[in-house]
């Protein structure tokens, strides 16, 4: 199945939204601008500033494993462009979180932190506070595939894959937006708060691409 034109427009939006925003954070960053350096006033251990770095960029890696899946298991032109652009987006993004923690001194995995206990007693991902998700028995956070999800989308071809690719990323994207956004509230550097805050727009329009897909596939978001 083709794109239609409306399909190009807001995928190339999204993109072209996510690329500003890393593009701005990176020179920011290099230039010093609202980037924290190691051993003056760099964020601490337990702050929203590491604690988003360190689960976001393991969110993103299951988004660019589940992308790298459907590229095998489909030839569809679309959801072969959307896996490449999420892929692409969010592999630079989880090198720049992933290069925030270096710069600050800090670890990228912390034994015993549960995932997103930065975002405090609201926003740990397993209560009711709106926006945020529950994650799922089996799954680290919420939005993310268990081991059984991705077996199954390893295993899929043709429409088969392509619904189900469309149906977990979404899934992930909404993890990943509630998330973002609690970065956008809590995070103390600018940097990173721009970054999580361009997450926000870009993953809403491909939300929204992803859902005009699906039904023009004959489906629908699970949930």
């Amino acid at each position: 199945m083709s794109r239609t034109p409306r399909t190009y427009w807001v995928a190339g939006t999204a993109v072209l939204l996510a690329l500003l925003f890393a593009a701005a954070a990176t020179v920011a960053a290099a230039s010093g601008g609202g980037g924290a350096p190691r051993g003056a006033g760099s964020p601490a251990l337990h702050s929203p500033d590491a604690g988003f770095a360190r689960d976001m960029a393991v969110h993103h890696q299951q988004a660019v494993e589940m992308s790298f899946i459907v590229r095998d298991g489909t030839q569809d032109e679309a959801v072969r462009s959307l896996a490449y652009d999420i892929a692409n987006t969010q592999a630079n993004q989880r090198g720049m979180l992933l290069g925030w923690l270096d710069l600050w001194g800090l670890p990228k995995v912390v034994a015993g932190e549960p995932p997103m206990s930065w975002m405090g007693a609201e926003g740990g991902g397993r209560s009711g506070h709106e926006g945020h998700q529950t994650a799922k028995p089996g799954s680290l956070m919420p939005g993310m595939a268990t081991k059984e999800e991705l077996a199954a989308l390893d295993a899929a071809t043709g429409r088969e894959a392509e619904v189900l690719y469309l149906q977990l990323m979404t899934d992930h994207h909404k993890g990943g937006v509630a998330m973002a956004r609690g970065c956008a509230e809590q995070c103390a550097t600018p940097v990173e708060r721009e970054l999580a805050e361009g997450m926000v727009a870009a993953q809403q329009s491909e939300l929204t691409l992803m859902a005009d897909m699906l039904r023009q596939r004959g489906a629908a978001p699970r949930g």
